[in-house]
């Protein structure tokens, strides 16, 4: 497993370019969020690896009113991705502004999952073209994403195999699915053939690995007895010294996988 972690949410205190360069020298790819208000050419010169990143900038996903967007602004930020070696680009059910709905919705219907899987699998096809893989986000409906439709994982899971694109890809987001579904190892092993990445953080807090309630240690055994060679990207506050929790994580993803060696 290559281990990952979203530089917006660790050594907060520094320059965004400084928190990617210690993040590299720490031996963690990179995850970042929105890369338009970013320098590229300072981040690409840090040397780091770049795990995900933001993959849209305007639109819903399962709305036939603003799709389009979703796939116009996809394709915009490809140039980017592709200086950066971004391989996986990250996309939501629906549009985020500020990490809240832009238009919340509280219940879907039948258009929305043949709108949701027609865009994604459209997505795919772009991704097909650059080389780069688009991930669906499954988000959390409880407490950091109400009015998000179809965001649950097993919902976002289901748009995944309904596109049936190799370039369209689940984000598995196991704090969002904590937060909403649970069964987290079960949700694993259904899920494993159409990851793109998994992201963590534990619940309650959204902090690193041991600070709450998830046992990551049985869900990286999980991964290990799989032969899982993919990404487990940390999307998560460090609950003090962003070192500290750069090595909790680190320990409890490498751990098990050493044990099932």
């Amino acid at each position: 497993m290559r281990l990952a972690v979203c530089a917006e949410m660790v050594f907060t205190d520094l320059p965004f370019t400084e928190r990617v360069r210690r993040l590299h020298e720490a031996g963690f790819d990179v995850e970042l969020w929105d890369s338009r208000s970013k320098d590229i050419g300072a981040l690409k010169a840090t040397g780091a690896v770049f795990s995900s990143m933001t993959g849209y900038t305007s639109g819903s996903l399962v709305d036939p009113d603003t799709a389009e967007d979703v796939v116009r602004t996809a394709e915009s930020l490809i140039p980017t991705a592709l200086e950066l070696g971004v391989s996986r680009l990250v996309v939501h059910p629906a549009e985020l502004v500020d990490g809240h709905a832009a238009r919340p919705v509280y219940r879907s219907n039948g258009q929305m999952w043949s709108t949701g899987a027609r865009t994604l699998e459209r997505l795919g096809q772009l991704g097909e073209k650059y080389g780069v893989t688009f991930c669906l986000e499954n988000l959390n409906t409880v407490l950091d994403h109400p009015g998000i439709p179809l965001a649950r994982a097993k919902d976002t899971l289901a748009l995944v195999q309904a596109a049936g694109h190799p370039n369209a890809r689940l984000m598995l987001d196991l704090y969002h699915a904590q937060m909403g579904e649970g069964n987290l190892i079960e949700l694993v092993r259904s899920a494993l053939p159409y990851i793109g990445e998994i992201q963590v953080a534990d619940v309650p807090g959204r902090c690193e690995p041991g600070t709450g309630e998830i046992n990551y240690a049985a869900v990286a055994r999980v991964l290990a007895d799989a032969g899982y060679e993919g990404t487990v990207g940390m999307e998560a506050w460090a609950s003090g010294d962003s070192y500290a929790a750069l090595e909790a994580f680190r320990s409890a993803f490498t751990v098990a996988a050493k044990a099932a060696a």
